[in-house]
């Protein structure tokens, strides 16, 4: 099986080498991640006529590595035109995200950008996340289970499944209470800007790294960051993937890049 791994955190991350390791027993591996931090990226792509560096890391293992200086949909593009004849590996996996895609954070996300990079090209593709932004979280559940999970989606992939991809989500947890099929949640961020911090900055964090903080300001502008307080839309309800995976299950999403709104495409056919 030939795989291509992608993430949004950067080579450097924990969480794509784990995902390495991982997924070398299914295959043949092949990474391109982006050269720095791309959270929140979404399916955003490297566009215009600049530079874009490119750089194989040979010392990096097992599978063959190499980072662009790109977004995440980008890094997906560009693994599947320069590595595999006619844009096709069996299986691209995209994370482990430092942090948690599951609910609305999956549409910033740019894990999930490069895993729907992947489904438009007509590749299966499983994004995988843990609820856990440090950059030394702790990857064991994933190690445990996520093999598991990996077989049995691809054992089962449904032959008609244009557009489909798979949002994993594991929670901060030693013991998870099991693995629930889940839909997307609904929830969204209040009090998102306050004002800069430097003491806030955490260049260690896997959210950072895009070069913000190194803005030098005019006089008359101020700084602020982008942070968030988490509003749940539906508390307490199990078949969502953000109230699942805060109760201790680990998570599967089906998803679509299909964006239709079906209910309304056939209420809007029998009036108009």
């Amino acid at each position: 099986m030939k795989i291509l791994l992608c993430n949004d955190d950067g080579y450097k991350a924990e969480g794509i080498h784990v995902l390495a390791r991982i997924m070398a027993q299914f295959g043949d591996i092949t990474v391109v991640s982006p050269k720095s931090p791309q959270s929140a990226m979404s399916m955003a792509v490297s566009l215009g006529r600049r530079k874009i560096s490119y750089k194989p890391i040979l010392k990096l293992t097992p599978g063959s590595w190499h980072y662009l200086d790109a977004t995440p949909a980008s890094c997906v593009k560009f693994g599947l035109e320069y590595f595999y004849e006619k844009r096709n590996p069996d299986l691209v996996v995209t994370g482990i995200n430092h942090g948690s895609n599951a609910s609305t954070a999956a549409n910033y996300s740019g894990t999930m950008g490069a895993a729907e990079e992947a489904a438009i090209n007509g590749v299966k593709a499983i994004g995988v996340s843990i609820c856990n932004f440090s950059p030394d979280a702790d990857f064991t559940i994933v190690e445990k289970f996520l093999p598991g999970i990996i077989k049995k989606l691809l054992d089962n992939w449904p032959e008609d499944s244009y557009g489909l991809y798979y949002n994993v989500n594991f929670p901060d947890v030693t013991e998870p209470k099991g693995i629930r099929i889940t839909r997307q949640g609904r929830g969204h961020w209040e009090k998102e800007f306050v004002e800069w911090d430097e003491d806030g900055y955490d260049p260690n964090s896997s959210t950072f790294g895009l070069g913000s903080h190194y803005v030098n300001l005019e006089p008359d502008e101020k700084a602020f960051m982008m942070v968030g307080e988490f509003i749940d839309d539906e508390p307490g309800c199990l078949d969502a993937d953000h109230v699942a995976n805060e109760s201790g299950w680990i998570t599967i999403t089906p998803c679509n890049l299909d964006q239709t709104d079906y209910k309304e495409y056939k209420r809007l056919c029998g009036i108009i």
